[in-house]
């Protein structure tokens, strides 16, 4: 995967943009992140994750730089992009969470969709090869047919979150026809794994549990996730990446295509902790869904991708490196 110029990778202080960071460092990629440290959760947690890039990188001898920079503020982006002229972009950065994007849905646009066009046009005016950009399960709804393939409608998102990730694949689209630059658009499927975002599920329940504290349980156990570890998202990222030039413009679905439904979860986390849940039942919330499954009959043609980790043993992984931490 050599490469004329660095790549540059967004949101590389969060959970996924770290561990791809890594990933094309060991490739002998040079990387230049950009994170804003959107304090949505404890910056705390993204400059850990930059400690253990920057770690990577020492014990690897390659090259890593950090920028701090809001990427919807055009005049920096550009900036940093005619600077670096990076062979490639990967855009993971947005300002994630569908319950908070219904409380303030302009931040969420301004964050995902203004950001995501200076990206798009930075990369084109800088001669970036190809962009890779981070979608989402969610720009699903509550679609009734399963699993979930790329060519379904995906015109019903019931969050603003889920909003933008649609308008950025439409974004995308109309990049690629204006530019010809390569675009993928990666729709993930619940991400877990070692340094998961504090309040994402899994997490938040292996604390919770293990401590033997009560927990918040939305609906009656029966809603379902496709999770995939974060090792096979970072796999299929890197194969969108190095594929997206034979297909022009490309949404490719990457999950584990192996739903867990809430209460196996709970039963899962239990046996990994060794403590039965305490569990408080609310009502389903608005924006959420009852279910994500990908079929990933396209990504497993097309990138050759196939998740490799197992629900419980990726749960095992995470509390390990959760009691490390």
């Amino acid at each position: 995967m050599a490469e004329s110029g660095p790549l540059i990778v967004t949101g590389a202080a969060g959970f996924i943009g770290s561990h791809l960071c890594e990933r094309l460092l060991s490739l002998g990629i040079r990387v230049v992140g950009v994170d804003n440290f959107d304090p949505f959760y404890d910056t705390a947690i993204k400059r850990a994750n930059i400690d253990e890039v920057r770690r990577s990188a020492e014990r690897l001898r390659a090259s890593f730089e950090l920028v701090e920079l809001d990427l919807a503020e055009a005049s920096p982006t550009r900036a940093l992009f005619e600077r670096v002229r990076p062979a490639g972009v990967i855009h993971l950065a947005a300002k994630a969470g569908v319950r908070p994007s219904i409380a303030d849905p302009a931040a969420y646009a301004r964050a995902n969709v203004v950001a995501t066009a200076v990206v798009l046009e930075e990369s084109h005016r800088a001669g970036a090869s190809r962009v890779v950009v981070a979608s989402s399960s969610s720009v699903y709804g509550n679609a009734s047919r399963v699993p979930f393939a790329e060519d379904d409608p995906a015109n019903e998102p019931v969050s603003p979150y889920a909003a933008t990730k649609r308008a950025n694949e439409l974004q995308c689209y109309s990049h690629w026809h204006l530019t010809r630059m390569p675009t993928a658009c990666l729709r993930f499927f619940t991400v877990y794994g070692p340094r998961q975002r504090p309040d994402l599920a899994i997490s938040t329940f292996l604390g919770k549990i293990s401590r033997r504290e009560d927990i918040s349980v939305f609906g009656d156990g029966s809603s379902s996730r496709d999770y995939t570890f974060i090792d096979d998202i970072v796999s299929g990222v890197v194969a969108s990446y190095r594929r997206i030039d034979r297909f022009g413009y490309r949404v490719w679905n990457l999950g584990g295509s192996a739903p867990v439904r809430l209460d196996e979860m709970l039963a899962t986390i239990s046996r990994v902790v060794g403590h039965e849940p305490r569990i408080t039942r609310l009502p389903m919330q608005p924006g959420d869904v009852l279910r994500t499954w990908a079929d990933l009959a396209r990504s497993a043609r097309e990138l050759d991708y196939s998740p490799t980790t197992g629900f419980e043993d990726g749960v095992r992984r995470q509390w390990e490196w959760m009691k490390r931490a």
